[in-house]
């Protein structure tokens, strides 16, 4: 059972070419520079903002936070929706 998730984790990393690998954590900043669009934006309950960003067939959810001290909007993490 493990080597079936396992499989199905690298056939995602597959299915998700020009996306962030498991080398490179996706941010809001490299899904950008990758022509992703930032196509809706919605609050967390945990505080913070969600962001959606697609490119093609392709969707991902972002979770950023701030603070009023902190010099930018920081990319909690990224994940693709399926």
């Amino acid at each position: 059972m493990r080597s079936t998730r396992i499989a199905a984790c690298l056939g995602m990393i597959v299915a998700l070419p020009g996306a962030a690998t498991a080398a490179e954590t996706a941010t809001v900043q490299s899904l950008l520079r990758q022509e992703f669009a930032i196509v809706g934006a919605t609050t967390s309950r945990t505080g913070g903002g969600v962001l959606f960003l697609q490119k093609k067939d392709q969707l991902f959810l972002c979770f950023v936070t701030e603070t009023p001290q902190s010099p930018t909007v920081t990319t909690r993490y990224c994940k693709p929706v399926e």
